[in-house]
C-alpha cells in the first residue's frame, strides 16, 4: 500500500501550500500550483492508496475554502477510482 503523508502545518499562504501538495505528491517542478492543476496531476500522476493529511487544524481561518476545494478534489479522485475499477484510494485527516 502506497501512502502519501501531506503535512500542511505551518503553510501561510496559497503557494506555499501547493510547494507542500507538490513535494508529499512528487509532482513534477512545472507543477501549476492551482487547484485546476491538482486536480488534474492527482488523477494521471497518483498512484498512491491513501493520503494521510496533517496539521489543517494549525491553517489560519482564511484557508477554509481551499480545504474545502481540496478535500473535494480528493473525494472525485476517490469517486474516479470506484467508477474505473482503478486502486482504492483514500484520504484521512489527522
Amino acid at each position: 500500500m502506497k501512502i502519501i503523508e501531506l503535512d500542511l502545518t505551518g503553510s501561510n499562504t496559497l503557494e506555499a501550500l501547493h510547494e507542500k501538495i507538490r513535494i508529499a505528491f512528487g509532482f513534477p517542478e512545472w507543477y501549476g500550483k492551482n487547484w485546476n492543476a491538482f486536480h488534474d496531476l492527482l488523477r494521471t500522476e497518483c498512484d498512491a492508496d491513501k493520503v494521510i493529511i496533517r496539521g489543517e487544524n494549525t491553517l489560519p481561518k482564511s484557508f477554509e475554502k481551499d480545504l474545502t476545494v481540496m478535500h473535494r478534489i480528493l473525494d472525485l479522485k476517490t469517486d474516479f477510482n470506484k467508477k474505473h475499477n482503478l486502486n482504492d484510494f483514500s484520504y484521512e485527516t489527522v
